[in-house]
C-alpha cells in the first residue's frame, strides 16, 4: 500500500470494476429474500447538487448493506424527462440561433430535445456514479423511452374509460412566459415589498360604498360579487343589493358567505372567481359568472372594457389605480408585505387562471392510498410524516395532468370539428373504438404532467404492464428515500397508482430524510452564495475557479460582489479534495431523524482524516503480517485479543440496531467511535507487546490472525458507508490472507457476524484503559515528557485489582511507559495521584519535574488566557453584538469562551497541585 491515501487514485479504478463486472446487478437468487429501491428519478437536464447526494448516499448505503447480507438485491436506476426544465433549455439554444420552437414545428422541435438528451443529457448519473452509486445501470429507464411510454399511454386509456380521468374548466397556476399550467412544487411563494390599494364600490340606489382592499387592482375588472359575513351587523342591511363595478359600466351582487373574515380589513371583499382559488370556491357556491380578464401571456382580453384590453397586466393595474383615483374611487394606498408566487423556472408571477384541462379524479384514488397507511402496510419513518400525508390525502382536489409544452407524453386524446373527445392508443384504435371511419382528427396538443409518469415509476420500470419476473420478484420494492417536500407530488400518488394498477403498495417504507442546509442552518442557494457542489468537495477546487463558478451569471453586480467576498472569506484556500468516502461518511453521519441537515464542511475534513487513519492502521496490520505466519488459534490468542473480538461483536449489533431504524448517524457513530478509539488508539497498541516480545509464536501467530480478522470485519461494516477505501484494503487483506476471501469484490462479501461478547473481559480491559488514562493525565498535567519511564505505585486495591493487575501488568509497563508498577509501602511524599475506583496510583515527582519552572509556566499560561477570557465576555455582554450577528456566530463565541474558561479553571487546578507539593 501507499504510505498515504489518495482518494483520487482509486475511486475511478474500483467504480469501473464493479460496474463492467456486473457487480451491480441483482444476484437473481429468488430463494433469498428480495431487497429492491428504485431511484426517484433525478432530471435528466440535472446536475448533482448537496441533495442529490445525501439522498443517493442513503439508498446506495442500505443497496450494499442488503446485497452483503445476502438479499436479492436491485437499485432501479432512471431519469424523468423534465418537460418543462428540458423544454427550455433546447428553446434557449435555438434562441441563441435566432430561432424559436414555432420556427421548427412540434416534430423537429421534438427531434431537438432527443438530440440533445443523446449528447448532454444524463451529467447526473455520470455524476451519481462519482458518488459511488451502485445501481444496476444496465436497467436504466427514462420516462420518455419506448416502455414507459406505453405504460404512460394505458394509464391514461384505462383511467378515462373507467371514468377517473375527465376535461374541464378550472383554474390553475399559469406561467405566462412558458404559456403553461404549472404544479405548485413549480411555483415559489417569495415574500416581497408590495401595496394594498382599498377602492371605493359605489352601491346601486344609495349614496353609500362598500371599500374593498386588494394587492392586484387590475383584476377588478373580473369581479363577480363583493363578499360580507352573514353575521356582520354592518353589512346586513346590504346583502343582496348590487354594486356599480367601476370602469366596467356592469353591476355585480353583495353577498354573504363564512369564509369572510369580518376583522380584517373593512369586511368587505371582491370576488373575482376567474383569477383567485379561494373565489373560485366561493364563485362555486354562489353560482357566479367566471368572468376570465387575461390571454395566456397575462394581457388583458376582450372581456374587459375596450380601454384596457392589450395592455399588459401591471400596465393594466396602473391605469386601473389612476382611474379609480380620477373619478374619486380611490380611498387609499398602504404598503404591504406579501407572498407573491413565482415560476422556479422564469421567475415570473404566477397567475390564478381559468382553462380547459385535463384532471384525475384523486378523491376516488386516494381512499384506498390512505386506508394503507392507516392499517400500517406501509410504514413512514419518521412516523410523524403520516400526519402530514393524511393532511393532504384528506383534503385532496382533483389533479390537472396536462401541460401546454411540445416536450412530454402527447395526451392520447383526439377531436373531431365538432370537438367530442375519443381517448385511446393511437388514432387507428380511436377510429376502430369509437367507429368514426375516416372522420377529420386532431390529436390533443398537450403532454402529461411529469409527476403523471412518474407516480408510475415503481412499476413501469419494472416492466409493467407486462407481467416480467422482475415486477414479480421485486414488486412492491422495499424501501422509498425521498425528501418530506414531495410527499404529496410523488409519495401519495405512487401509492394512489399503485394500489389502483397494482392491486398492492408500491413500497413497504417511506424513509424521509432532511433537507440540507449550510453551517448557519440557512437554506442553500445561488443567489447566498452558500451552494456547495458535492464534486468539488470529492475532487478539490482552487479559489478562484470556485468565485468564478459561483458568481457566473448572476445579473445584480452588487449580488456577484457579495458572493466573491463570502466565498473568499469562508473558503481563502479554495476547497480540499477528501474524496468521495469522506464525504458520504458525513452524510451519514448527518442523517438523523430531523428535518434538516447542518452541512459543515469542517466536518468532511474531520472524516477525511478518518480516512487516513483507518488506511494507516491498515498499513500496521499488513507490515505485522505480511509473509507471517497467521493461525485462527482461539486456545493461542491473548485476553487482548479475545476483547477485541468481544467489542467488534458489540458494534456489529450495533451497527445492525441502528441500520433496522434507519438511525444511520448512530450507525455512523457506532463504527466511528469503535475503529478510531478501540480498534486503532488501543487494541493496536496493545498488540505491540505481543508482536515484539516474548510470546510464543503460535501466540504471535493468533494475534496477526485476529488482527487481520478485525480488520476484515471492520472494512466489511464500513463499505456500505465508505466503499472504495474498503474495496481497495480488503483487496490487500486477502492477499495477505486468502482465508479471508469469500468473493471477488468486498461488496459481494458477506456482511460480518461475531459472537464472541465477553462482558466481564471487557470490564478488565476498561479497568486497565482508565489505568493508562490517568497516568496520562497526570503526565500531561505535569509536563512530563511522553517517553519518560515513570515509576508507579499503588494503594486501596481490592482483589479485583489485583487480579487485574496481574493479568495486564505487562501491557501497563509497555503502553503507559512505566518504569514499575508496584504496592505502596508507606507514605510517598511528593506524589501525583490519581484514583481508578478505589485503587490508588501515586507518582513520586522527585527528579521528574522542576518545581520552580512549572509554577513560572503554568502562571505565565494563566497571565496569557485571563485577558482573552476578559476580552471576549465583555464582546458577548455587548448587546449591539448579539442582535446584529447571526445566531450560528454568537453560538460559536459562546462555546469559545466556554473553552477557555475550562482551560483556565485545569490551569489553576494544576497550579494549585504543584503548590502543594
Amino acid at each position: 500500500m501507499e504510505k498515504t491515501y489518495q482518494p483520487s487514485a482509486i475511486e475511478s479504478k474500483w467504480y469501473d470494476f464493479w460496474e463492467s463486472n456486473g457487480l451491480f446487478k441483482a444476484s437473481g437468487d429468488t430463494a433469498k429474500p428480495a431487497y429492491c429501491i428504485v431511484i426517484p428519478p433525478p432530471n435528466v437536464t440535472g446536475t448533482l447538487h448537496m441533495g442529490h447526494a445525501f439522498q443517493d448516499t442513503i439508498m446506495d448505503f442500505l443497496i450494499r448493506y442488503h446485497r452483503m447480507k445476502g438479499d436479492n438485491t436491485l437499485w432501479q436506476p432512471g431519469t424523468d424527462h423534465a418537460g418543462i426544465a428540458t423544454q427550455m433549455v433546447v428553446e434557449r439554444q435555438l434562441n441563441q440561433q435566432g430561432l424559436t420552437r414555432h420556427d421548427l414545428g412540434r416534430n423537429k422541435f421534438v427531434e431537438k430535445i432527443w438530440e440533445w438528451k443523446e449528447q448532454s443529457g444524463g451529467m447526473i448519473t455520470k455524476q451519481l456514479r462519482r458518488m459511488g452509486a451502485s445501481a444496476d445501470w444496465s436497467r436504466e429507464r427514462f420516462t420518455m423511452d419506448d416502455g414507459l411510454s406505453e405504460a404512460v399511454k394505458k394509464t391514461f386509456v384505462d383511467l378515462y374509460d373507467q371514468g377517473l380521468i375527465y376535461r374541464g374548466q378550472r383554474l390553475v397556476n399559469w406561467d405566462p412566459v412558458l404559456k403553461t399550467a404549472v404544479s405548485d412544487i413549480e411555483v415559489e411563494s417569495v415574500e416581497e415589498q408590495g401595496s394594498l390599494w382599498h377602492l371605493r364600490y359605489p352601491i346601486d340606489g344609495t349614496d353609500e360604498v362598500m371599500i374593498v382592499a386588494t394587492t392586484r387592482p387590475e383584476t377588478m375588472l373580473g369581479d363577480s360579487a363583493v363578499a360580507v359575513n352573514p353575521n356582520d351587523e354592518r353589512y346586513t342591511h346590504l346583502v343582496g343589493k348590487m354594486i356599480n363595478l367601476p370602469l366596467c359600466d356592469r353591476q355585480i351582487p353583495i353577498i354573504a358567505d363564512d369564509y369572510v373574515d369580518q376583522e380584517f380589513g373593512t369586511g368587505c371583499v371582491k370576488i373575482t372567481p376567474a383569477h383567485d382559488f379561494n373565489d373560485y370556491e366561493m364563485g362555486k357556491r354562489h353560482d357566479l359568472p367566471l368572468i376570465n380578464i387575461l390571454t395566456p401571456d397575462a394581457k388583458i382580453n376582450d372581456e374587459a372594457p375596450e380601454a384596457y384590453r392589450g395592455l399588459d397586466r401591471f400596465e393594466a393595474r396602473k391605469k386601473v389605480v389612476a382611474d379609480f383615483e380620477a373619478a374619486g374611487l380611490l380611498e387609499k394606498i398602504e404598503p404591504h408585505t406579501l407572498k407573491i408566487p413565482r415560476g422556479d423556472r422564469t421567475g415570473q408571477v404566477i397567475e390564478p387562471y381559468l382553462t380547459d384541462q385535463w384532471y384525475v379524479d384523486a378523491k376516488t384514488l386516494a381512499k384506498p392510498a390512505i386506508e394503507v397507511v392507516k392499517s400500517g402496510k406501509i410504514k413512514f419513518v419518521p412516523e410523524n410524516w403520516d400526519k402530514t400525508y393524511y393532511e393532504w390525502m384528506n383534503n385532496i382536489q382533483d389533479w390537472c395532468i396536462s401541460r401546454q409544452l411540445w416536450w412530454g407524453h402527447q395526451i392520447p386524446a383526439w377531436y373531431d370539428e365538432e370537438g367530442n373527445v375519443y381517448v385511446g392508443h393511437d388514432e387507428a384504435e380511436v377510429r376502430a373504438k369509437y367507429n368514426l371511419g375516416d372522420i377529420s382528427l386532431r390529436q390533443d396538443e398537450d403532454v402529461l404532467d411529469t409527476w403523471f409518469s412518474s407516480a408510475l415509476w415503481p412499476f413501469t420500470t419494472l416492466g409493467w404492464p407486462e407481467n416480467t419476473e422482475e415486477l414479480k420478484t421485486f414488486y412492491p420494492t422495499s424501501v422509498l428515500v425521498t425528501g418530506f417536500d414531495i410527499i404529496f407530488f410523488w409519495v401519495a400518488r405512487m401509492i394512489m397508482m399503485g394500489m389502483h394498477f397494482m392491486e398492492e403498495i408500491p413500497f413497504k417504507e417511506i424513509y424521509i430524510h432532511g433537507l440540507v442546509r449550510d453551517q448557519d442552518g440557512q437554506k442553500m442557494s445561488k443567489s447566498k452564495g452558500n451552494v456547495l457542489d458535492p464534486i468539488d468537495l470529492i475532487d478539490g477546487i482552487d479559489l478562484e475557479t470556485l468565485v468564478k463558478k459561483r458568481t457566473t451569471g448572476l445579473m445584480q453586480p452588487q449580488m456577484a460582489e457579495r458572493i466573491e467576498k463570502s466565498t473568499r472569506k469562508n473558503f481563502p484556500d479554495g476547497i480540499k479534495a477528501y474524496g468521495t468516502d469522506a464525504l458520504r461518511f458525513t452524510f451519514t453521519a448527518l442523517a438523523t431523524n430531523g428535518r434538516d441537515v447542518i452541512f459543515d464542511v469542517g466536518r468532511v475534513e474531520g472524516y477525511s482524516n478518518f480516512c487516513n487513519k483507518i488506511w494507516n492502521a491498515a498499513r500496521f496490520v499488513f507490515m505485522n503480517t505480511e509473509g507471517q505466519a497467521i493461525a485462527d488459534q482461539p486456545e493461542a490468542r491473548s485476553h487482548i485479543d479475545d476483547w477485541i473480538l468481544s467489542r467488534i461483536t458489540h458494534v456489529n449489533e450495533e451497527v445492525e440496531r441502528h441500520v433496522a431504524q434507519y438511525r444511520f448517524d448512530l450507525a455512523t457513530q457506532a463504527l466511528y467511535d469503535f475503529i478510531w478509539n478501540e480498534f486503532c488508539d488501543w487494541y493496536l497498541e496493545l498488540t505491540k507487546p505481543v508482536l515484539n516480545g516474548d510470546f510464543s509464536d503460535e501466540q504471535k501467530a493468533a494475534t496477526r490472525y485476529t488482527l487481520l480478522s478485525v480488520l476484515d470485519g471492520i472494512l466489511k461494516m464500513l463499505h456500505p458507508f465508505m466503499p472504495y477505501i474498503t474495496e481497495e484494503i480488503w483487496q490487500k487483506l486477502v492477499t495477505i490472507a486468502p482465508v479471508f476471501k469469500d468473493s471477488d469484490s468486498i461488496m459481494t462479501a458477506s456482511f460480518p457476524s461475531f459472537n464472541a461478547r465477553n462482558e466481564a473481559l471487557e470490564a478488565d480491559i476498561e479497568w486497565l484503559q482508565n489505568v493508562l488514562l490517568e497516568v496520562r493525565r497526570i503526565r500531561a498535567e505535569m509536563n512530563i515528557a511522553p517517553g519518560k519511564p515513570l515509576p508507579v505505585l499503588y494503594e486501596n486495591a481490592t482483589e479485583e485489582d489485583v487480579r487485574r493487575l496481574a493479568q495486564n501488568e505487562l501491557f501497563a509497563l509497555k503502553i503507559g511507559r512505566l518504569e514499575s508498577l508496584t504496592a505502596c509501602e508507606g507514605n510517598a511524599p511528593e506524589s501525583a495521584v490519581a484514583v481508578v475506583g478505589k485503587m490508588r496510583l501515586l507518582i513520586p515527582l522527585a527528579g521528574l519535574i522542576d518545581k520552580e519552572q512549572e509554577l513560572a509556566r503554568l502562571t505565565r499560561e494563566i497571565g496569557k488566557l485571563e485577558p482573552s477570557i476578559k476580552q471576549l465576555a465583555g464582546k458577548l455582554s455587548n448587546e449591539g453584538f448579539i442582535a446584529k450577528a447571526p445566531a450560528a456566530v454568537v453560538a460559536k463565541e459562546r462555546e469559545k469562551l466556554a473553552d477557555m474558561e475550562n482551560t483556565l479553571t485545569e490551569l489553576n487546578q494544576q497550579l494549585a497541585k504543584i503548590k502543594a507539593l
